[in-house]
């Protein structure tokens, strides 16, 4: 067996009994325990100079807690919550990349990004907590968070895509004027997107395709002798049928999450090790990066509970102060698709834009794709299953309009991918993109307005009538028939 062979071949994630520690050597503190101070230090120092400005930010985390309890302005509480969530995310990032430096190459990217998709999970997590079944029709300022969650979704993927790649390729152009990436990364990337895509689209795609042939459930009659199939395939049937089938796609899109995992951490990894290898030794401030102090692995852990409990609480004010937003004129779909991916993520963004900046594009590239194929193919599906099991009807069931808008954007992506090289003038392009979803976002009306996904119904009249009566009415149609 060839030395390559053996490289290629043997499994990403150590062996315990053979390695004795999994810690790298660019992870090692040289110091054990917690020491505040030096906690402080590090954590003010962050992982970049634009993280560390973030940091400024965390007077309003207090703010924001201090007003939730003693104040009910609730337009100033999601605004000091929404300011307040960049530096709590900034830090559960942060305290991830510490925690996956003490870990093998890509098991460490792995790492890091699960651990900037926990605010994605909490956030989604929320507000299926906060939804108000018995408003399933309505708006958001009506207790149906549904759409909201939905638009987040594809929107957390759409931000990823256009623009944190976008302005990784427009900062690291205007610094290296032009930057290569490895096939290898944006191939799988752009694959598992698509694969991911595909699943996510399944529901909705059932439904356009079926939903004119849905009969109103007002005149589900019973069976009768010779009937036709179709007779008894009303709209809640269908939308029953959509919500199996979404239930369904989770189940099999966290599988093939899984095994994305453990393709990445088992075997075949050495080419991704070289390639990352490759773009931190590239790194311009990588001798500097290996001599900033850093957090034991307890001082990890405290970052870690500190900023998870942060970022709780400020995504459960938010989601409380949802309905008062809307109501004072923010659209559902801008809100959920714009304004709450930006917020959580937020500090995987900068993360990104500072790698693409010192010239580690392959890194950035996967930092932007990763998150986004983790939305895909687990977040979601894993919203689904909660949803499931609290007994709330969250489908996979998305409006046409942002279906396009995802399918769109993974071909321009896809399309500026090809070539294995970016420029500023491709991530100008895609930030304009993604500027002129976020207006037509603006102007998309609300889900008790919008039904481009819906069943047909030119008209709603609501009529009261008596049971004896609507008997009649039905007796009548009977009597009509052939």
């Amino acid at each position: 067996m060839s030395e390559r062979h053996r490289d290629e071949s043997a499994p990403l994630l150590p062996n315990l009994h053979h390695t004795g520690s999994m810690i790298a050597h660019e992870g090692e503190s040289g110091r054990s325990g917690f020491h505040p101070r030096h906690f402080v230090s590090v954590l003010w120092r962050s992982s970049s100079k634009v993280s560390m400005l973030v940091n400024v930010l965390w007077p309003f985390v207090p703010v924001a807690i201090v007003l939730r309890f003693v104040t009910h302005a609730h337009l100033y509480i999601f605004a000091t919550s929404y300011i307040a969530m960049v530096p709590a995310a900034n830090l559960l990032g942060f305290a991830g990349q510490e925690f996956a430096r003490k870990m093998p190459k890509v098991a460490g990217i792995l790492i890091e990004t699960t651990f900037g998709s926990l605010v994605e999970i909490i956030l989604f997590v929320v507000l299926i907590a906060n939804h108000e079944e018995d408003a399933s029709k309505g708006s958001s300022d009506e207790g149906n968070l549904i759409p909201v969650i939905q638009a987040a979704i594809l929107g957390s993927i759409l931000t990823n895509l256009l623009l944190c790649l976008g302005l990784c390729f427009f900062f690291g152009g205007i610094r290296h004027a032009s930057q290569k990436f490895h096939a290898i990364v944006s191939e799988v990337g752009s694959g598992l997107l698509l694969v991911a895509a595909f699943g996510l689209l399944i529901p909705s795609a059932f439904y356009s395709a079926l939903k004119s042939e849905a009969l109103p459930d007002l005149f589900l009659q019973p069976p009768r002798p010779g009937a036709l199939l179709h007779d008894d395939f009303t709209k809640g049937k269908l939308q029953t049928d959509v919500l199996q089938i979404s239930r369904v796609a989770s189940l099999a899109l966290i599988f093939a999450f899984g095994l994305y995992i453990w393709f990445c951490a088992s075997s075949q990894h050495s080419l991704f090790d070289e390639v990352i290898e490759m773009d931190e030794h590239r790194d311009a401030d990588r001798d500097e990066d290996l001599q900033k102090p850093k957090f034991t692995m307890t001082e990890t852990m405290v970052a870690l509970a500190v900023s998870l409990v942060c970022v709780t609480l400020l995504l459960i004010f938010l989601v409380d102060e949802i309905e008062h937003v809307v109501r004072s004129g923010v659209p559902d779909q801008f809100l959920g698709l714009i304004l709450l991916p930006l917020v959580e993520k937020a500090a995987e963004h900068l993360t990104a834009i500072d790698e693409a900046w010192d010239g580690m594009i392959n890194v950035a590239l996967y930092h932007c794709l990763g998150p986004s194929i983790q939305t895909a193919l687990f977040n979601a599906p894993l919203v689904v299953i909660v949803a499931w099991i609290m007994g709330k009807p969250l489908d996979l069931n998305f409006e046409i309009f942002m279906i396009g808008l995802l399918v769109l954007s993974i071909l321009v992506v896809g399309n500026f991918l090809r070539d294995g090289e970016s420029n500023w003038l491709e991530g100008a392009l895609l930030v304009i993109v993604y500027i002129i979803i976020a207006i037509a976002c603006w102007y998309y009306p609300d889900p008790d307005v919008a039904t481009s996904n819906g069943l047909e119904q030119p008209a709603v009249v609501k009529v009261t009538m008596t049971k004896d009566l609507l008997d009649q009415l039905q007796q009548l149609l009977r009597s009509g028939e052939p």
